[in-house]
């Protein structure tokens, strides 16, 4: 094999992997920009120094590996104004276990096992399941709030309420259809929105969720059978995505990643 044909086989390979990274950047840091700039800086430290993925672990585990040594090298925070959210958001991570987000974010959202977790974070196994543990005792006391569901099928619904609901979160109503939505939305304002795709008379959930985005600011977690179609690179996207068909702990983590940030604006902690 040539130079160029390893070249084009390394960067296919990256590339698949990279909507990936930029979900769990966006979920670790609350924000589509901050996590984006998380994901250049990996990129190009990767394009300086590839002797990382020289052995045998998937393209992913190492390229996750990278972006973990970015982030405590740079105190988990990157070059930007700061502002009172952020200042809030920064007091609220200082009080949560060091690490512990980024291992339950690991194994639930991204769904790596133990030991890739492991490597990926330079930590014994044990100690990973410690911290998601304690991530999930942590992040489901530190705020409590109101959540809207966007959902046709209403077994899904059924379930995402009782998930939500086990947290100690308020769920203010299922909407079936965007127009449902956008009622909904308006008459409850919710602190979160758990929104399908594709509801029930063909209408986008996407669609129902910049309605509602346009009138108030409150995180959203889409669930897709499809995240990468999500992360194109066009504005506004997600910072919070769960795939289909999802388990019960990934949106678990998800809602609770999520309403940590949201209570940096709208909630009491």
């Amino acid at each position: 094999m040539n130079d160029t044909s390893v070249e084009m086989s390394f960067s296919d390979l990256l590339a698949a992997e990279l909507p990936y990274l930029r979900r769990y950047t966006r979920a670790l840091t609350g924000s589509q920009a901050r996590g984006d700039k998380y994901t250049v800086a990996t990129l190009e430290a990767i394009l300086s120094d590839r002797s990382p993925f020289d052995n045998d672990q998937p393209v992913k585990v190492n390229l996750f590996k990278c972006f973990h040594a970015i982030w405590l090298s740079s105190g988990q925070s990157v070059s930007e104004p700061e502002d009172n959210l952020h200042s809030r958001a920064h007091a609220l991570l200082a009080k949560l276990t060091p690490n512990s987000r980024e291992a339950l974010l690991l194994r639930t959202i991204e769904e790596f096992n133990p030991v890739q977790i492991a490597k990926i974070m330079d930590l014994d196994v044990e100690d990973v399941r410690g911290l998601i543990t304690t991530a999930n005792e942590e992040l489901a006391k530190s705020v409590k709030g109101r959540v809207m569901i966007i959902e046709d099928e209403p077994i899904i619904a059924a379930d995402l309420k009782a998930i939500v609901s086990s947290l100690g979160h308020e769920v203010t109503g299922i909407a079936r259809t965007r127009n449902e939505a956008v009622e909904l939305g308006h008459d409850t304002e919710p602190n979160l929105i758990l929104a399908d795709i594709q509801l029930a008379d063909n209408s986008s959930g996407i669609d129902a969720v910049n309605d509602l985005l346009s009138v108030m600011t409150v995180p959203v977690i889409f669930i897709t059978a499809f995240p990468e179609r999500l992360l194109t690179g066009d504005r506004p996207e997600p910072a919070f995505l769960i795939s289909k068909p999802f388990e019960q702990n990934q949106v678990l983590s998800a809602v609770s990643q999520a309403m940590f940030f949201a209570s940096t604006e709208t909630l009491k902690v």
